[in-house]
């Protein structure tokens, strides 16, 4: 049996009903949802139920207030979660689930708009709704067309395709996907800035200090380098790759002051910068740490390139 060509039909029959939808009924869904002063509550049961839950999750994380709740539980008392400034997306493919019919007259009761996701315009959901989209599939992907295959595959895109109408009525930017998403790799970008990441507590050696001084201030410090700082400012910065030059050369001496080794002025980088272009200026400059400043200059702080990794900066 050729399993790679069954599942090609299986795709193929998908992707067949998802070009064909039926997408009448959008712009008032849009209308409904973006007028929501309240939250979009989204029911269903079984495979609807599921698919539901990723609709809101969906919603929720681009700029639409939402959340799930199962028709059963909320004959049991969470009705009270839907409140007069809500509207309700309901998903039935047939459109006559039992638990989801009994939950129509009270949504209605208190006024609430209604948005169907059905697959019959006939069903008792699509006469209580205010609008209907269409989720109806010519062939599902099953082999006995029975089980819920391309008709959860085009519920699924028609709530993808609703989130995404949202998304530009309300001209949704990166930005504001990253709130949503601050521990997220974009939200990582756009808003973790050098001093959320940068290390106070950093080993300083004194002008004077010859190289055996240090070299113990640097293994102590555990970051490879030490700082040499005059009122406030870095003046030099010693890393470890100066310290292997200085090993290398033919006046190496422990006693001699450590500073001239150091590398004069280094680059340093302010601490409102974002990690990201911090990463980024570390990366071309083959740096591994930078002393962060303040914008009058001064040493508030080091930022290791490992600090950046370890924080998921990318």
């Amino acid at each position: 049996m050729n399993f790679e060509k069954i599942a090609k039909e299986v795709l193929e029959i998908e992707a067949n009903e998802l070009l064909n939808a039926d997408v009448r009924g959008i712009n008032k869904a849009v209308d409904i949802a973006y007028n929501t002063k309240g939250k979009v509550i989204i029911t269903g049961v079984g495979k609807s139920g599921l698919i539901g839950s990723k609709i809101a999750a969906t919603l929720a994380s681009t700029g639409t207030p939402s959340f799930f709740i199962h028709p059963t539980e909320a004959l049991h008392g969470d009705l009270g979660m839907i409140g007069k400034d809500d509207s309700v997306i309901a998903i039935s493919y047939s459109g006559e689930s039992e638990e989801l019919i009994k939950i129509l007259p009270h949504i209605k009761r208190f006024d609430v708009p209604l948005i169907a996701m059905t697959g019959d315009r006939n069903s008792t959901l699509a006469r209580y709704a205010d609008v209907v989209l269409n989720i109806h599939v010519n062939k599902e992907a099953c082999p006995l067309n029975v089980a819920p295959t391309s008709s959860t595959t085009l519920t699924l895109a028609m709530g993808d395709a609703l989130a995404v109408c949202l998304m530009k009525k309300r001209n949704f930017t990166k930005e504001d996907f990253a709130s949503f998403h601050p521990g997220g790799s974009l939200g990582k970008r756009l808003f973790i800035k050098v001093k959320d990441l940068m290390k106070k507590d950093f080993p300083v050696a004194d002008e004077n200090d010859n190289l055996k001084e240090a070299i113990i201030k640097m293994s102590e410090g555990k970051l490879g380098h030490v700082l040499f700082i005059k009122n406030g400012k870095v003046k030099a910065l010693l890393s470890d790759g100066d310290l292997r030059r200085a090993m290398m050369s033919e006046n190496f001496d422990l006693n001699k002051k450590a500073i001239e080794f150091a590398t004069k002025n280094p680059k340093t980088i302010n601490e409102n910068v974002l990690a990201s272009d911090a990463l980024k200026y570390m990366e071309d400059n083959k740096i591994q740490l930078l002393p962060v400043v303040d914008d009058e200059g001064n040493v508030v702080g080091v930022l290791h390139i490992h600090h950046l990794v370890e924080a998921g900066i990318k």
